[in-house]
């Protein structure tokens, strides 16, 4: 068994995103991105298909020309290969479900485009 706390131990970066790894699984990885108001990751693509869960805050949801406004409790899955973007719009804690051949270092690049 495993366990994590989403809202314990959070460190806002006021420069970018900032991402843990709460826990990996044998399927997948379980990530925290947390986000000051302003915040954004510019458009990318996973290569496997992710979740996305609002555990705070709001944010915008770019994907296929439209954009999902997301709260609180909100949660989506994407299929690999679709372009997306984020933009918070207040404080936000984000829980991001990668497939376990996906890999953090990936998803710390799209912070750097």
């Amino acid at each position: 068994m495993k366990s994590a706390n989403i809202l314990k131990n959070i460190t806002f970066n006021e420069k970018k995103p900032a991402i843990s790894v709460l826990m990996e699984t044998a399927t997948s990885k379980e990530i925290r991105i947390v986000f000051v108001a302003d915040q954004q990751m510019k458009e990318h693509q996973t290569p496997h298909p992710i979740t996305v869960e609002m555990v705070e805050g709001n944010l915008d949801f770019g994907v296929e020309g439209k954009v999902l406004q997301l709260e609180r409790g909100d949660i989506l899955s994407l299929d690999g290969g679709v372009p997306h973007d984020l933009r918070a719009k207040s404080k936000c804690i984000v829980r991001l479900t990668l497939s376990l051949a996906d890999s953090l270092q990936r998803v710390e690049d799209v912070l750097k485009l």
